[in-house]
């Protein structure tokens, strides 16, 4: 067992334990707050003991199970049961490979499947995500103030050091694209390259130039999927021998044809859908869009499913230069703040307003989860009337047009991702969620009496 000093190393061996043992994992992985754990067999997994479990504050059961355990100490838990289950990887690879397409059978749910699986390749990004718009963001508010000149060679360098991931990006996608359907990485890199390659623009095809990143991310998806797909075709039919020269070779080739006949023009397409239906949603819905997209977050949020949104997000900023969606949707963290704000002003117990303390200031920095799980949901109506806050905020944000440059985290440090002339106008709607969000609750959402679990 764990010494009593290494608290990470004792949630991971309780969690473990919990979850059935070593044998009974599939796969482990995480993400900004949550451990994501696939079990063999889900008898197995004692949901009501992990939810009791010290430093967990929620559990989500879907395609994984998702133990919500807020950001830092998720990282240094998942490290713990890393290497907990690092003792049994023989063991762990048998088992996936026995049950990994009774799994898939099991949860093969078209759509949710679908989303989780383009979660599942850009959750990985969303650090460098966030680092590079934050820093992208920054830049650009001191030069836009006159605090830094342009032409400096500081802003110059913090401007490549920024900007470099959204240059690259369809590089990253690519290598987790094809991971996620069972490719090498380097080739789905390559189908990245595909796209986002300069020299695109030389190759003629129907009387036009091709346009170098046509289709956008979506084009790169496409792309790196069908690379691993032709990769695993392929192999069926080469010699062992001359895998490692044949495999690739071919499945390089016919996806470079595809892609510039095939992928980038449909990719266009679709980008472009997508883009005009969210930009007409919002034209025409105005406050009424906003509110309904804002009060409708921290649902996605609570299944998981909102990290699917990440690749629209990009292409909106691809497509139009900037994002009008993200501010709307982050309003739902902020609606569940001041919802926070309310329930830790009204309630007379000491363990709820632990719980809130400890989650409030993760909440105003965009990670939601520690007051979703850990407090407005447990309670339940709080969790509703958060949501009504954060539709208050979306419509404001809705109204103002504003829009952020780059793709990260939402509340406060969204203010760096705004256009400049916006910071105020964000801030504003980012207060008046928090007080509707805060209003609601108090007058209508919480009394002391729902508080069953708290003491």
């Amino acid at each position: 067992m764990a010494k009593g000093n290494n608290k990470n190393l004792l949630i991971a061996e309780q969690l473990l334990e919990h979850l059935g043992g070593a044998a009974n994992i599939t796969t482990s992985t995480h993400c900004m707050t949550r451990l994501r754990v696939a079990p063999q067999d889900r008898s197995k997994v004692n949901i009501e003991a992990i939810k009791k479990t010290d430093g967990v504050l929620g559990v989500v059961e879907e395609e994984t199970i998702q133990i919500i355990l807020g950001p830092g100490t998720v990282n240094k838990v998942s490290a713990e049961f890393d290497k907990l289950l690092a003792a049994n990887d023989f063991d762990l690879r048998e088992v996936a490979s026995k049950n990994k397409s009774e799994i898939d059978k099991k949860n093969a749910k078209p759509f949710k499947l679908f989303l989780r699986r383009i979660a599942s390749i850009f959750i990985p990004l969303i650090p460098a995500l966030v680092a590079s718009g934050l820093i992208t963001g920054i830049t650009k508010a001191l030069v836009q103030a006159d605090w830094l000149a342009g032409d400096s060679k500081l802003a110059i360098i913090l401007t490549v050091i920024g900007s470099g991931l959204f240059a690259y990006l369809g590089i990253l996608v690519g290598t987790n694209a094809a991971k996620e359907f069972g490719g090498s990485p380097a080739l789905g890199a390559l189908a990245g390259i595909l796209v986002i390659n300069p020299a695109v623009g030389d190759i003629s095809l129907f009387g036009d130039n091709l346009l170098p990143g046509r289709g956008g991310l979506i084009g790169v998806l496409f792309a790196a999927i069908f690379i691993a797909l032709v990769e695993k075709q392929v192999r069926k039919f080469v010699p062992q021998s001359l895998d490692i020269i044949l495999t690739p070779t071919i499945a390089l080739l016919i996806t470079g044809i595809v892609t510039y006949i095939v992928f980038m023009p449909v990719g266009g397409f679709v980008s472009d859908t997508i883009t005009k239906g969210l930009l007409s949603v919002l034209d025409v819905g105005g406050v009424v869009a906003g509110f309904v997209l804002g009060a409708t977050f921290l649902p996605l949020v609570v299944t998981g499913l909102h990290q699917g949104l990440t690749p629209v997000h990009l292409e909106l900023i691809n497509s139009i230069g900037d994002d009008p969606l993200l501010p709307i949707l982050a309003m739902g963290g902020a609606g569940q703040v001041g919802a926070a704000f309310a329930i830790y002003f009204k309630t007379k117990k000491k363990s709820l307003k632990r719980a809130i303390g400890g989650g409030l200031p993760s909440g105003m920095l965009g990670i939601g989860e520690p007051l979703i799980f850990g407090v407005t949901l447990p309670l339940g109506r709080p969790f509703l009337t958060a949501c009504l806050g954060a539709g208050v905020g979306g419509a404001f944000q809705a109204h103002f047009d504003i829009a952020t440059i780059a793709v990260g985290v939402s509340g406060l440090p969204l203010t760096f991702l705004v256009h400049t002339s916006q910071i105020l106008l964000y801030l504003t709607g980012l207060m008046i969620s928090y007080a509707a969000g805060f209003i609601f609750t108090y007058l209508f959402g919480f009394n002391d009496d729902m508080a069953v679990e708290f003491k």
